[in-house]
């Protein structure tokens, strides 16, 4: 008989970004544009999952995601904030993370910033929800990863600028390539 353990479907890493054409995705600890449709995407991608970031991500937040394990991550031993769970390390946040989905059932885990953590934690993501922003942005945070090799578009959804002024925007599912 199999146990339940090894009848569960593996729990997948994800990134849930959004940036512009020049890579930045934050200015002054906010998004630099307002996107009505990623808003919702955002919440669509990982509602009902932990979600993993860094503190500067949640101060930008401001307060806990409702409906979603929040994990973040600082190296102030000191910081603390209700409705969170505080780690040091990311190994501690993946331990957590992967024990709430299991336990949740959800299957997946999504990493959802900043910059440093997109990048410490990209070589384990096995996904990536994107939202290109077709402009340039002023920002002080970028995702300086390629996002090119090991990884292939599975899924693409253009949208038109919501406003006048607006950027056009498209989500891209990004799926690594096994190997």
């Amino acid at each position: 008989m199999t146990s339940d353990v090894h009848s569960r479907p593996p729990i997948l890493i994800t990134l849930v970004v959004a940036k512009a054409d020049n890579g930045v995705i934050g200015r002054d600890g906010k998004l630099p544009w307002h996107i009505s449709a990623d808003l919702k995407f955002f919440k669509r991608m990982t509602v009902g999952k932990p979600v993993i970031m860094g503190r500067k991500t949640f101060e930008s937040i401001g307060k806990p995601l409702p409906r979603r394990t929040n994990i973040v991550v600082t190296r102030d031993a000191g910081w603390r904030a209700e409705g969170v769970t505080v780690v040091q390390d990311l190994p501690s946040a993946f331990a957590l993370a992967y024990e709430d989905a299991h336990r949740s059932g959800a299957d997946e885990i999504a990493v959802i910033g900043g910059a440093e953590i997109y990048r410490q934690t990209v070589a384990k993501a096995g996904r990536i929800y994107l939202t290109e922003v077709h402009d340039v942005f002023e920002g002080d945070a970028r995702l300086d990863l390629d996002l090119t090799a090991g990884w292939r578009e599975t899924a693409r959804e253009r949208h038109a600028a919501e406003t006048a002024d607006g950027p056009a925007f498209s989500f891209v599912t990004l799926d690594r390539v096994p190997g």
